[in-house]
C-alpha cells in the first residue's frame, strides 16, 4: 500500500519501508523472496510463539485519540494541594510547545557524540549551574531520576565516600520528616545490600550509635523549615556525612544546603515548570561538595575545547558510566530524565533569579496567610516556620475536613485522622486560599498584619546569598528572546526529526505525533500521584490495560509500570528474584551469571540487588560459551540466584540454544532473567515469558515509542511470572514492601506514568498484526544494511543462514590495525554525512553497532548506506598513500563551517570533500557548531557550570 494514499494506516505510515518495490529492493539484497522466509530462518523454532498476539483490532489516529479523551475525561482535576513532594507549576507556553512538545528536543539521543549535542548539552549546563547556585555547592549532575531514588543514591554514595574508619559502616539514619516515599524506597535498597537505616527526629539531635550518614529534608514533609546547621555540625563530630534534601523553589528563601556544612544536596526540579503527571517523569537533581565529584552517580556535563580551541560541551567524566563499570559499578543508573531537566532549566533561564524569588515569596505569603487564618479561627497550627506547607491539628476532624475541601475542588493532605497538610505553590491565588479557609470554617487575616509575625521564615535560615547571576539566566525575559534562545540551541543539534539515528541496542524510531499529543492534556498531566482514586479512575483504566497488553505482548502473567528507568526495571526484576528465593529460605541464592556481552547495567544491577556477579564467557561466533557456562552453574549450583540474557543477544543474534540456557539454570534451582532492551526483535514472534524466562524487564523508551528526550525520560516496566508477583514492585506511599510485598522502586506508585499515553497509543494504533509487522521489518532493515555494508566493513557476528536480528556489529579491527583509522573517526566523519553515528565500541572495542529500526525508508538506509561506503573509500585513500590517516578527512572529522571557509585551508583534501562528500549535501547540510572535542582536557580541568562569556568570545 502506498503511504501517500488518503487511507493508509498507521502502520503505513509507522513502519518506514512499505512499497512492495522497497521490500523486493531489499529482500533481493539479502537473498530471499519473501519477509516470513527470512524471519523463519532467521529467528529460532524453539522460542516462535504459537499463536498471533491476542491484542484488539488496530485503531486509526482519529480512534485512538477520542479514546483517550474518554480516559481522560474520567480523571478530575483538582486544586492539587497536597503536596509531599509534587505541586502544581505553570508551564510557560513558549516551553511547552517549544521543547516539551517539539521533536527537535523530544526525538535527540543521549549526547555521546558531543560535536552535534552542543544545544541540549548547553541546556544541561544551565541545569547543573541552576542547581549549584540554589543548593550552594559545587558540583551537580545533569539529573537523576526523582527525588527517592536521588536520596537513596545519596545514600550509597555516603557510605562509599566516608573516609572515616569508625563510622565508614556505621547505619544511616533518615530524619522522620523525609518524605515518606523517600524512606520507604532507601529502606528497600538497604535491605538488599544489607545495611542499618533508623528514622529519627534530628531536630531533637542525633540518636545513639555509629552514624555513616544523615539524610534532612528542607523543607519537611510537614512543612517545617528549621536551622539545620548544629544537627549537621554534630553529625561531622561524629565522623558522618550530610545529605540534605531540598526544594529548589525554597531555596530561593532559605539558607542552602552547602552553605550549612552538607555534603550532598538532592531533590527533585518538578516545581521548575514540570507537569504533575500523576507522578513523573520529574527530573532529579544532585549536587556534591568538592572531593565528591568522581563519586557522583549520572551524568556530569562539561566544558572543554575543541581541535580549533573553541570552547565545547561534553560528557565529562565518562568513566563514571555505570555500563561501563559493568560489576564495580556504585550505581545502575544509565539514562536520566535530560527532557525534563531541559524544561526546568529553561524555566529558571525565563523567570531568572528575581521571577523565582517573586514566585517563591508568592507562594509563602499564601501559605502564611493560611496559617495565619487558621490560628486566628482557633485550630492549632503545628509548625510556625514554613515555606509553602502547613500542618494542622483537627481532632478527629481530618477525614470530613478532606471530603469537605474534595468536594470544592480542592485536595488537601490527610496525615493522620487528626492533623491535616496543606500546601500552596505557584497557582495558588487569593480566591484558592479563601476556599481553603472556608473549608476550615475560617475568615482571611493578613499574616503580617500588627505584630504578629510568627509565621514568617526564621531569620535563622534566610538565605542571604546571591543565585543565577549569571548572564544566561538574566538575558531572556521576553517571550521573543526566549524563542530565539530555544531555536539557536536545537539547531546545534541532530536529532531524529533531522536524520536517522542508527545506534544499535538503543532503538532511535518513530515517536508519532499522535502517541505524543495527549501527554499534556490537563486531565493527564495535572494529576497528583496522591490524589484520591476517585479523580484517577481514566490513569488507573490506561495503565491497566497498558499493563495487560504488555502482559500479552512479553507471554508473562503480570507486568508494573513503577520502575521510572530500564535500570530501574532491571533492579526490580532481580530484587523480585531476591524475594522468591528468601521466601523459600533459600538465603544463600546470591550469586548471578551474567555474559561478558550483556549490557553493562545487568551487572551493576545485580551488584545492587544485593548479588555476587559471575561473568560467563563469550563464544568465538559471540554465542554464550556453553562449556563455561555449565561449569559455571555446577560450581554455583547451591548459591545461584539467577542468570541474566539479554535475547536477542547485545552481539545482534537469535541464539538458538536459549531454551537450553533457561532449562540448565532452572535445574540448578536459579531464575532466568530475560533482559527485555532487544524485545523489539520479538514483539509478535516470540515471548521471552513463554520460551524460559521468569523476569524481564522492558524499554517503553525503545521497542514502544518513548522518545529518548536526550538522555531520559525512560520506563522500564518489570514483567513476570505467577510466583514472582508477589514480589513485584510494592507501593511507596503506602509502604505496601512493610506487608510483604516488594519494595519500592521509584517514589510515585506507576514510576513516569506521564508518557505511558505514548506507549499505549502506539499498541493500539498499530494492533496484533502491526506490531508483528514492525518486528519483521526491522530484522529486513538490519539484514539488508548488513548484506550491503559486509563487503566494506565486515559484519562481525550472523545467526542461522547468516542473518542477523534487528542490529549488526560492523568490524572496524582489521581497517584500523591496516590504516589507523578508527571507529571514532568514522563516528565522527558520518557528522559531515548528517548522520548521528552507531554505537561505537559497544559490545566489542573497534566496532560499530548499527540499527536502521522498522520506521526507516529505504530512501534513507541508503543514504546511510552509501554514505558508509563513500567513508569506505576515504579509508582506502589512507591505504594507498592519498593522504596519511592524521591529515584525512576521517582524522579532522567533523569540519565546521568556519574550518571550512578559512582562509588558510592546508589539508591535503580539498574543502569540497571535507563539507560535500556526497553530492546531495549541497542542498542539504547540517553543519556542526564544533569541531572534534578533546575529551581528555575537559576532564582534567573539570568545568561543569556555566563559564563566563568571555570564555567564548573569538
Amino acid at each position: 500500500m502506498s503511504v501517500n494514499s488518503a487511507s493508509a494506516t498507521f502502520v503505513d505510515r509507522h513502519i518506514g519501508a512499505r512499497r512492495q518495490a522497497d521490500i523486493d529492493t531489499m529482500l533481493k539484497a539479502v537473498g530471499y523472496s519473501t519477509v516470513d522466509a527470512m524471519v523463519d530462518t532467521a529467528v529460532p523454532d524453539s522460542i516462535r510463539q504459537a499463536k498471533p498476539l491476542a491484542l484488539k483490532d488496530a485503531l486509526s489516529e482519529v480512534e485512538v485519540l477520542a479514546e483517550l479523551r474518554k480516559l481522560a475525561s474520567k480523571n478530575k482535576t483538582a486544586v492539587q494541594m497536597i503536596g509531599q513532594g509534587y505541586y502544581d507549576t505553570v508551564t510557560p507556553a513558549v516551553i511547552r510547545r517549544n521543547i516539551l512538545e517539539a521533536p527537535a528536543w523530544y526525538t535527540a539521543y543521549t549526547p555521546y557524540q558531543p560535536e552535534i549535542s552542543q544545544g541540549r548539552l548547553e541546556a544541561l549546563l544551565n541545569f547543573q549551574t541552576m542547581v549549584q547556585d540554589l543548593v550552594g555547592l559545587p558540583i551537580a549532575n545533569a539529573s537523576l531520576l526523582d527525588e527517592a531514588t536521588a536520596v537513596a543514591e545519596a545514600v550509597l554514595m555516603m557510605r562509599r565516600a566516608n573516609k572515616n574508619k569508625a563510622a565508614h559502616d556505621g547505619k544511616t539514619v533518615l530524619d522522620a520528616d523525609v518524605m515518606p516515599q523517600t524512606i520507604a524506597v532507601v529502606k528497600g535498597r538497604a535491605e538488599a545490600l544489607g545495611f542499618e537505616v533508623e528514622v529519627a527526629d534530628l531536630s531533637q539531635g542525633l540518636p545513639e550509635g555509629v552514624i555513616n550518614g544523615i539524610v534532612l529534608q528542607q523543607p519537611g514533609v510537614s512543612g517545617r523549615v528549621f536551622d539545620h546547621a548544629d544537627v549537621i555540625a554534630a553529625a561531622k563530630e561524629r565522623g558522618a556525612l550530610v545529605t540534605v534534601a531540598a526544594d529548589l523553589l525554597a531555596l530561593t528563601l532559605i539558607t542552602p544546603p552547602g552553605e550549612q556544612g552538607a555534603d550532598i544536596a538532592v531533590g527533585s526540579t518538578q516545581r521548575f515548570g514540570v507537569p504533575l503527571f500523576f507522578g513523573g517523569p520529574h527530573a532529579a537533581y544532585m549536587a556534591v561538595a568538592k572531593g565528591l565529584e568522581r563519586s557522583m552517580p549520572g551524568r556530569l556535563v562539561g566544558v572543554s575545547k575543541d581541535d580549533a580551541g573553541v570552547p565545547a560541551y561534553r560528557l565529562a567524566l565518562q568513566t563514571r558510566e555505570q555500563h561501563i563499570r559493568r560489576e564495580k559499578a556504585t550505581s545502575n543508573i544509565c539514562t536520566a530524565q535530560a527532557l525534563l531537566a531541559i524544561v526546568s532549566s529553561f524555566y529558571a533561564v525565563y523567570h531568572g533569579p528575581d521571577g523565582l524569588k517573586a514566585i517563591a515569596e508568592t507562594t509563602h505569603s499564601h501559605a502564611a496567610t493560611i496559617a495565619a487564618s487558621l490560628k486566628a479561627a482557633g485550630l492549632d497550627v503545628l509548625h510556625t516556620s514554613f515555606f509553602d506547607t502547613v500542618t494542622v491539628s483537627v481532632p478527629g476532624r481530618a477525614a470530613a475536613l478532606v471530603a469537605a475541601a474534595e468536594a470544592k475542588g480542592i485536595n488537601l493532605r490527610p496525615i493522620d485522622g487528626d492533623t491535616v497538610g496543606l500546601s500552596a505553590d505557584e497557582t495558588t491565588t487569593p480566591a484558592i486560599v479563601a476556599g481553603v479557609l472556608g473549608v476550615f470554617g475560617a475568615a482571611a487575616v493578613d499574616a503580617a498584619a500588627g505584630t504578629d509575625t510568627e509565621f514568617a521564615l526564621d531569620t535563622a535560615v534566610e538565605r542571604s546569598s546571591e543565585y543565577l547571576q549569571h548572564p544566561v539566566f538574566n538575558t531572556h525575559r521576553s517571550e521573543t528572546q526566549l524563542l530565539r534562545y530555544i531555536r539557536r540551541l536545537s539547531d546545534r543539534d541532530l536529532a531524529l526529526d533531522r536524520t536517522m539515528i542508527p545506534l544499535g541496542s538503543c532503538t532511535m524510531k518513530l515517536n508519532a505525533t499522535a502517541e505524543m499529543e495527549a501527554i499534556s492534556w490537563p486531565e493527564f498531566a495535572s494529576i497528583h500521584p496522591f490524589a484520591p482514586d476517585s479523580q484517577t479512575v481514566g490513569w488507573r483504566e490506561l495503565i491497566a490495560d497498558l499493563e495487560d497488553q504488555l502482559t500479552e505482548i512479553t507471554g508473562y502473567d503480570q507486568v508494573s509500570l513503577q520502575p521510572n528507568a530500564g535500570s530501574q526495571g532491571e533492579l526490580a526484576g532481580l530484587l523480585a528474584i531476591r524475594g522468591y528465593h528468601l521466601s523459600r529460605g533459600d538465603d544463600q541464592r546470591t550469586f548471578c551469571l551474567i555474559p561478558a556481552s550483556a549490557h553493562g547495567t545487568n551487572a551493576a544491577s545485580a551488584v545492587l540487588a544485593g548479588m555476587k556477579v559471575v561473568v560467563v564467557a563469550t563464544a568465538a561466533d559471540g554465542s554464550i560459551d556453553h562449556a563455561d557456562l555449565n561449569a559455571k552453574i555446577e560450581a554455583n549450583k547451591d548459591v545461584l540466584s539467577a542468570i541474566m540474557i539479554t535475547y536477542p543477544s547485545t552481539h545482534g543474534v537469535y541464539d538458538a540454544d536459549v531454551t537450553e540456557i533457561c532449562d540448565a539454570v532452572h535445574a540448578a534451582g536459579g531464575q532466568v532473567y530475560v533482559d527485555g532492551a532487544n524485545l523489539n526483535a520479538l514483539v509478535g514472534l516470540a515471548q521471552p515469558g513463554k520460551f524460559g524466562g521468569d523476569v524481564s524487564h522492558l524499554n517503553l523508551h525503545k521497542t514502544f515509542c518513548i522518545p529518548h528526550g536526550g538522555g531520559g525520560p525512560g520506563v522500564g516496566p518489570v514483567a513476570a511470572k505467577a510466583h514472582l508477583a508477589p514480589f513485584m514492585p510494592g507501593d511507596a506511599n503506602k509502604a505496601a514492601h512493610e506487608a510483604g510485598h516488594g519494595v519500592a522502586i521509584s517514589a510515585s506508585n506507576y514510576g513516569s506514568a506521564g508518557v505511558l499515553p505514548i506507549s499505549w497509543a502506539y499498541v493500539k494504533l498499530m494492533g496484533a498484526e502491526g506490531l508483528t509487522e514492525a518486528t519483521k521489518s526491522a530484522l529486513l532493515a538490519a539484514n539488508y544494511v548488513a548484506a550491503r555494508l559486509n563487503e566494506y566493513f565486515p559484519v562481525l557476528y550472523t545467526g542461522e543462514g547468516g542473518l542477523v536480528a534487528h542490529e549488526c556489529i560492523l568490524d572496524l579491527r582489521e581497517l584500523t590495525a591496516k590504516t589507523g583509522v578508527t571507529a571514532e573517526d568514522v563516528a565522527k566523519r558520518l557528522i559531515d554525512y548528517g548522520f548521528h553515528a552507531p554505537t561505537l565500541a559497544f559490545p566489542v572495542a573497534g566496532t560499530l553497532m548499527v540499527e536502521p529500526t522498522e520506521s526507516e525508508d529505504l530512501v534513507e538506509i541508503d543514504r546511510f548506506i552509501d554514505a558508509m561506503i563513500t567513508i569506505r573509500k576515504e579509508i582506502d585513500q589512507v591505504a594507498n598513500g592519498d593522504f596519511t590517516v592524521e591529515n584525512s578527512p576521517l582524522r579532522h572529522a567533523p569540519h565546521t563551517a568556519s574550518a571550512v571557509v578559512s582562509s588558510d585551508w592546508n589539508r591535503e583534501y580539498p574543502r569540497e570533500q571535507a563539507a560535500f562528500p556526497v553530492h546531495h549535501l549541497k542542498q542539504d547540510k547540517y553543519f556542526p557548531p564544533v569541531g572534534r572535542i578533546d575529551g581528555a582536557a575537559g576532564d582534567r580541568n573539570l568545568i561543569c557550570s556555566c563559564p563566563p562569556l568571555s570564555e567564548f568570545e573569538d
